[in-house]
C-alpha cells in the first residue's frame, strides 16, 4: 500500500511541467528504490524464487550490501541479478541522465526516455556488450539531474567479481549485476558488489563521496608527482613507424629544449601483439634505445597490449590455452563476439584466470623493468581482458576476476614506483590497479575531435587525483589542420585544445613531430608542465566556465565552442589580480564577478586569479 501511494504521489509531481514544479522526487524515489523487489532468471530463463536462490540486502544508510545463496538442492545458472527492480520508477521521461560506460570509451548521456549520446564508441553498438532486456544500459555509476532537489547518485562501490549496470527507459529502472551465466552450487553464496544511492544539491559533491567510497574498497595506486606527468608519444608524429633512433633523436631533442617532459614513450609497432617480450629487428634494439633515453636524462616509457594476441603471433601458437576459449575449444576470435582489434587481424584475448597466463605477464614485464630499465607502462586494449562470450581457464572465474587477475601480475612485474597506464580499459573492473587512465578516444586535429575529447574528458574529471590521473590524451599544436595539408592549425584552436588540457589537469604528452615543434609550440608546453593535479570544476555539463581552485591561485576557464561570441562570468574567491595565463597580460585587480566579454566562436580564456590583500 505504502509503495503505491508513493507511486501516485510521483505521477502528480512528475505530470507538472519542470518549471513549475515544486514537489522534489528524490525522497520518494529513494523510497521506492530501497524497496524494490529483486528479480533471478536463469540462463534459460526461468524466474527463481526464494526457495530457490535466497537474496540479501543490508541497507546502511545510503549504502547498500547484498548477497545471494542457493538454498536449492540443485545447482542454477543465473542470467542476470536484479537487485533493484523497478518497472515503474515514477521519474520525469525527461530527467537528464549521465552514466559510464563498461569500457572508456563509451559514455552515456541525454534522458531517462532518450540517449543522445553513448560516447565515441558505445559498449552495445561497438564492443557488442549485450544489454539486459534491450534496454540502455550504464555500468557503475549514473547521476540524474533535477529541476527540484538537485541530483541523484546511483552507483556501484566495487567491482571485486562482477560489473553492476543502471538499465532504463522513459519508464523503469533496473539496477543488476552482471552473473555472465555462472553456476552457483547448492549451498553457494555469492557476495556481489557494494551499492551507493545518494542525493544532494551539488553535484561535484556527490562525486566526491563516490571517489572516497571507491578507493575505501579499491585502495589506489601511488600517483607520480606532478614534475613525472609529462612526457613525449610517439603515436601521432610517427603512428606505428617508429624506431630506436626516431626515439633516441626525441630524448635529445627534450633534453635540450624541453627536459621537464621527462618520458619519451615509445608506443605501438615495434612487435607483433602477443609477443610482449619480442622486439622485431627492423625496428632496433629495444635495451640500446632505453639506455640512450634514460643517458639524455629522461625517462624510457613503453607500449604494451597485455591481454591481446594476434592469430600470428608466436607465444598463442605455443600456448593456445592461455587465451580465452571459444564454443569450439580453440583460442577465441574476438571479432565473432565483439569487436575484432585493429591492424594486421582480429585478436585473442588472453585468460588471466589462467596462472600460466598470468606467469608469462609477470615475467615480461619484469624483464622490461630490469632490463630496459622501464618504469613507465601505457596498457592498451586492456578491454579484451574482460570480454565476454567466452570460456575461461577456471569456469568459476568472472571476466573481471579474471581481468584484475592478470593485472595483478602486470603490477608484480612492473614493480614498486611503476607508471602504469590504463588505455583502452574497462573502468571499474580497472579500479586501484592503473595509475593513470585515458579517459577519452584518441584525437584527430579537426575542432570536432578536439571538441568530443574535451566533453569525454572533462566528464571524467572528478576521478583526477583520486582513482587515478586522468590521460586526456596528447597536446596536438601543430601538424596538418582538418587533413588539409600544408594548412597549419589555427591560433584559437591550437589555445582552445591547450586549455582543454590544462583544465583536465593530469598527464601532459605532447604528440607532435619534433621537426613541428617551434617556438610558439614549445613555450604553450612549457606552460603546460608541471600541470596543476586537479580537474576544473565546471556549473554544469556545457563546460563554458570552470576553475580549478589549488589554494594560493585560482585558474579561470572560458570555453566557447559554438562559432558566434559569447559572453563567460565567473565568481571570484576572493579579492584577486587576473592575468592571462598564455599571454602573462595583466588584467588588473577584480572582486566579486568578473566577466570575459565576446569571446570568439572556438577559442578560450584561461585566466589567473592571485589573491591580493586590500589596501
Amino acid at each position: 500500500m505504502e509503495n503505491t501511494l508513493i507511486t501516485l504521489l510521483l505521477a502528480v509531481v512528475t505530470a507538472t511541467p519542470p518549471q513549475a514544479a515544486t514537489l522534489d522526487p528524490i525522497p520518494g524515489f529513494l523510497s521506492l528504490l530501497k524497496g524494490a523487489p529483486t528479480h533471478l532468471e536463469d540462463t534459460a530463463g526461468k524466474v527463481l524464487g526464494p526457495e530457490q536462490v535466497k537474496v540479501e540486502r543490508v541497507w546502511n544508510g545510503d549504502l547498500c550490501t547484498a548477497s545471494i545463496r542457493n538454498v536449492g538442492k540443485e545447482p542454477v545458472r543465473l542470467r542476470n541479478i536484479i537487485l533493484f527492480n523497478l518497472p515503474a520508477h515514477g521519474l520525469d521521461p525527461k530527467t537528464p541522465v549521465y552514466g559510464e560506460g563498461f569500457q572508456k570509451l563509451a559514455q552515456n548521456a541525454g534522458t531517462l526516455e532518450r540517449l543522445t549520446w553513448r560516447g565515441p564508441y558505445s559498449d552495445v553498438g561497438h564492443y557488442k556488450i549485450p544489454e539486459p532486456d534491450g534496454l540502455p544500459t550504464a555500468y557503475g555509476m549514473m547521476t540524474l539531474d533535477f529541476p527540484v532537489g538537485g541530483h541523484l547518485l546511483l552507483a556501484f562501490t566495487s567491482c571485486h567479481r562482477f560489473i553492476g549496470r543502471f538499465s532504463f527507459d522513459a519508464k523503469q529502472l533496473r539496477v543488476s549485476v552482471d552473473s555472465e551465466g555462472l553456476e552457483l552450487a547448492p549451498g553457494e553464496t555469492w557476495k556481489l558488489e557494494e551499492f551507493l544511492a545518494l542525493a544532494g544539491p551539488d553535484r561535484n559533491v556527490l562525486l566526491d563521496r563516490l571517489a572516497a567510497d571507491l578507493n575505501r574498497n579499491h585502495p589506489p595506486l601511488p600517483q607520480p608527482p606532478l614534475d613525472k606527468r609529462a612526457g613525449w608519444c610517439t603515436w601521432y608524429g610517427v603512428g606505428n613507424a617508429g624506431n630506436q633512433k626516431i626515439v633516441t633523436q626525441a630524448a635529445e631533442f627534450f633534453s635540450n629544449n624541453l627536459p621537464q617532459m621527462k618520458f619519451i614513450q615509445i608506443d605501438e609497432g615495434y612487435n607483433l601483439e602477443g609477443d610482449l617480450e619480442l622486439v622485431d629487428p627492423k625496428w632496433g634494439d629495444m635495451k640500446a634505445a632505453a639506455d640512450a633515453i634514460k643517458a639524455q636524462g629522461m625517462l624510457p616509457a613503453i607500449w604494451v597490449g597485455p591481454f591481446v594476441a594476434d592469430y600470428r603471433s608466436k607465444t598463442l601458437a605455443a600456448h593456445p590455452d592461455w587465451y580465452v576459449q571459444g564454443d569450439d575449444g580453440t583460442p577465441m576470435d574476438s571479432a565473432k563476439i565483439s569487436f575484432g582489434g585493429w591492424r594486421g587481424g582480429f585478436w585473442r584475448p588472453l585468460d588471466g584466470s589462467n596462472p600460466a597466463a598470468c606467469a608469462y605477464l609477470e615475467k615480461t614485464f619484469k624483464m622490461m623493468r630490469e632490463d630496459y630499465g622501464i618504469t613507465y607502462f601505457k596498457l592498451d586494449a586492456n578491454f579484451w581482458g574482460t570480454i565476454h562470450g567466452g570460456k575461461h581457464f577456471n569456469p568459476k572465474s568472472t571476466r573481471v576476476e579474471a581481468y584484475r587477475r592478470g593485472m595483478e601480475a602486470v603490477l608484480r612485474g612492473a614493480g614498486p614506483g611503476a607508471v602504469i597506464l590504463g588505455c583502452n580499459a574497462p573502468m571499474w573492473p580497472s579500479l586501484g590497479l592503473v595509475n593513470a587512465m585515458r579517459t577519452g578516444n584518441d584525437l584527430a586535429r579537426n575542432i570536432g575531435s578536439f571538441r568530443a575529447a574535451a566533453r569525454e574528458n572533462l566528464m571524467r574529471g572528478w576521478q583526477n587525483g583520486r582513482l587515478w590521473v586522468l590521460d586526456p590524451d596528447c597536446v596536438l599544436l601543430a601538424g596538418d589542420w582538418q587533413k588539409k595539408k600544408g594548412e597549419p592549425m589555427p591560433d584559437n584552436i591550437r589555445l582552445l585544445h591547450a586549455s582543454v588540457v590544462h583544465a583536465a589537469g593530469g598527464l601532459v604528452l605532447s604528440g607532435d613531430k619534433i621537426p613541428d615543434l617551434g617556438s610558439e609550440q614549445k613555450a604553450i608546453l612549457q606552460k603546460l608542465v608541471p600541470p596543476t593535479g586537479k580537474t576544473a570544476r565546471f556549473e554544469n555539463n556545457k563546460f563554458e566556465a570552470g576553475v580549478t581552485d589549488i589554494g594560493d591561485r585560482q585558474y579561470l576557464y572560458a570555453f566557447n565552442w559554438e562559432n558566434t561570441p559569447a559572453d563567460r562570468t565567473f565568481k571570484l574567491k576572493q579579492r584577486s589580480r587576473l592575468k592571462d595565463f598564455w599571454t602573462d597580460e595583466d588584467l588588473g585587480v577584480h572582486e566579486g564577478e568578473y566577466a570575459v566579454k565576446s569571446l570568439p566562436g572556438q577559442s578560450a580564456r584561461l585566466l589567473v586569479a592571485v589573491p591580493e590583500a586590500v589596501k
